[in-house]
Formats: C-alpha cells, structure tokens, sequence
C-alpha cells in the first residue's frame, strides 16, 4: 500500500518526465550548455528548458568505470544527489558525464563530489 501524502507536500520521485530520454535532447544541452562545473571525476553541462522540472540525462562510460557495479552505484548516487534537489534544479536539463578514472573505492564513494558540483552549478545559476 503507497502512503498518500498531503497536497502541500512536495515529491521527490524520480519519474520519466524527469530524464533526458532519446539523442536529440542529449544533443540539445551538448551543443548548447548555459552552464559548466567540473572536478576530476564529473562534468555536468547544464541548458534552461521550459519545463516546470528538471530532467537528467547520465553518460558513465565503461572505458572510465570498468565495473558494472560501480557504473551502477555512480548512476544511483547521481539520481539520487538530482532527486533531492530536483525543485532547486526546476527548469534545466542536467547532463551528468564521467570524466575520469573510477576511484578504487568503486562509485560508492563519489556522492560528496557531486554534491559540491551540484552547489557550484546552483551558485552559478544564481549569479546570472
């Protein structure tokens, strides 16, 4: 049984209007990001879209996390960071790529960073 929560309550669900689905919207933030952070392990290119929400878009490659496990937990610590924040982030579309080398913790140990990312995207955001 889902619990029904009240209308004032927002909701932190991760739903398929939020995610970046086929190429051409890929390729839209690609050829047009109005926002760049980046670290040693992400590179997340942000693009104002006329939707209420934000959407997600993730590019982990294999040749950077070789381990399906840690591709695995880097995706689900990158929706989960976007789920949290997903009202602060309403009206961008977000693409989340993997720049370097997987740590030898595995893709566990990478949710700080993208945190911190994601407040340096929201600050730059705001100065404009």
């Amino acid at each position: 049984m889902v619990p029904v929560s009240a209308p004032d309550t927002p909701s932190f669900r991760f739903t398929r209007e939020q995610r970046l689905l086929d190429g051409a919207q890929f390729q839209a933030v690609f050829n047009a990001a109005d926002w760049r952070v980046s670290d040693r392990y992400f590179l997340i290119l942000a693009r104002r879209n006329d939707l209420p929400q934000a959407r997600l878009g993730l590019v982990i490659g294999r040749r950077k996390a070789r381990h399906a496990v840690d591709r695995a937990a880097i995706k689900r610590r990158a929706r989960e960071q976007f789920r949290l924040r997903q009202h602060e982030l309403a009206g961008l579309d977000l693409i989340v790529l993997l720049r370097g080398p997987c740590p030898k913790e595995g893709g566990r140990s990478l949710t700080p960073a993208l945190s911190e990312l994601l407040d340096k995207l929201l600050a730059k955001r705001g100065q404009d």
